[in-house]
C-alpha cells in the first residue's frame, strides 16, 4: 500500500527527469550526429574537398587554421565566417585578415544544403573539413563529433583577445590555452600544424630587424636560418609568403618539431615551445621520433578536444544556410 502512494511521486520524477535528459539544449557532440538526418554529410564534404586540394593544396594549412580560429573566439560555432557589411565582423580583424579558403566552405556548404536543406551546421562543416585537408596532406585521421550549432554574433575586436599571437610567450600561450580548457600538452601538440602552410614576412620579420641580438636579430633564432630568412623577407614586406615548415609545406608530419628544436621556428611563439620543460620535452621527442604514430594519435586527440571548446548545441545558435550571413 506504502507504495502504490508514492507511485505518482515518483512518475512526476521520473517525467521531470525524462524532459531533463531529452531535452535538446542539453544535447552534446556525438560521433556520428547526422547519421539519420544527413548519413551522407561526411561523404559530401570529402567529395568536394578531394576536387579542391586537386586544385589547390596549398589551402590545407588556411583551412586548418580557420577552425582553430574559428574556436578560439567566441568557441566553435562558426562566427569567424560571418560577414559584416561595416567590416565589424572576425574574419575583418588583423589577426583573421591571412585566412584564406572561405570560398572553398560556401562550397562544401552549398553541396550539403542540396542534399540536406538545413541540417548540418557551418561550424559542423569547419571541423570535418580541418579534419579532411590533414588526412589530404598526409596527416591523421579522427573521429570528428558533430551536432555544433552555429552563433549570431561575430565581433572585430574578440580575435584581438582570444587568438595567441605570433610574438606570444610560453606564459601567455598556456594562460590562453587553459582560457580555452586546453592543456599544455594540447599547446605543444596543435602548434604541430604549423608544419603544413606559409605565413608572411610581417609575422616574423622583428625577430630578423628589431629584436635584441646582434644586428637587431633574435638570439633564440639560428643565425644561418636567419640569413636565408633575411634573402627571403626585407624590412616592410607585407606580401611575400614563407613556408612555415620549409620542405614539407604540404605533407602532414612531425618535422616541425624537428626546426623547432633546430631554433629555426618561424614565430616567436614557436620558439617559445622550448622555454617550458613539458612542452620543450614533447618537441624534443618528437624531433627525435623515427615514426610520426604518436604525434599522429595525439594531434587526433587534442582537435576533438578543441572542436568541443564553446560549442552550441540543442536550441542554441541556429543551422545557417549560408556560413557569410545569420538566417
Amino acid at each position: 500500500m506504502a507504495s502504490s502512494k508514492l507511485s505518482p511521486c515518483l512518475i512526476f520524477l521520473q517525467l521531470i527527469f525524462l524532459l531533463f535528459v531529452i531535452n535538446p539544449a542539453n544535447a552534446q557532440l556525438k560521433v556520428g550526429f547526422y547519421k539519420d538526418t544527413c548519413p551522407q554529410a561526411e561523404a559530401i564534404v570529402k567529395k568536394v574537398m578531394d576536387q579542391v586540394m586537386k586544385v589547390a593544396p596549398s589551402l590545407s594549412g588556411p583551412l586548418l587554421r580557420m577552425h582553430f580560429h574559428d574556436c578560439f573566439v567566441r568557441g566553435c560555432e562558426g562566427s569567424v565566417l560571418l560577414n559584416s557589411s561595416t567590416g565589424q565582423a572576425e574574419k575583418d580583424s588583423p589577426p583573421n585578415l591571412s585566412l584564406r579558403g572561405y570560398q572553398v566552405i560556401d562550397r562544401v556548404k552549398t553541396a550539403l544544403e542540396k542534399e540536406c536543406p538545413g541540417v548540418v551546421s557551418c561550424a559542423d562543416t569547419l571541423a570535418i573539413v580541418a579534419r579532411d585537408v590533414t588526412v589530404a596532406t598526409m596527416g591523421p585521421f579522427w573521429e570528428v563529433e558533430t551536432g555544433r550549432r552555429d552563433g549570431r554574433v561575430s565581433n572585430f575586436s574578440e580575435p584581438l583577445t582570444n587568438l595567441p599571437p605570433f610574438f606570444a610567450n610560453i606564459s601567455q600561450l598556456i594562460s590562453m590555452f587553459r582560457s580555452k580548457g586546453l592543456s599544455v600538452k594540447d599547446l605543444v601538440v596543435l602548434s604541430g600544424g604549423h608544419t603544413i602552410g606559409t605565413s608572411h614576412c610581417s609575422s616574423f620579420t622583428s625577430r630578423l630587424y628589431n629584436s635584441t641580438g646582434k644586428d637587431g636579430t633574435d638570439p633564440t633564432l639560428d643565425s644561418e636560418y636567419i640569413e636565408k630568412l633575411k634573402s627571403k623577407c626585407k624590412v616592410g614586406d607585407q606580401t611575400t609568403l614563407v613556408e612555415m615548415d620549409p620542405g614539407s609545406v604540404r605533407t602532414f608530419d612531425n618535422s616541425y618539431y624537428t626546426l623547432v628544436a633546430k631554433r629555426r621556428g618561424l614565430f616567436q611563439s614557436d620558439a617559445a615551445l622550448l622555454d617550458n620543460s613539458e612542452t620543450k620535452a614533447y618537441v624534443k621527442l618528437q624531433s627525435a621520433a623515427t615514426h610520426r604514430s604518436k604525434f599522429f594519435k595525439d594531434f587526433g586527440v587534442s582537435m576533438i578536444k578543441m572542436g568541443r571548446v564553446g560549442v552550441l548545441t540543442g536550441k542554441a545558435g541556429e543551422i545557417r544556410k549560408v556560413c557569410s550571413k545569420i538566417n
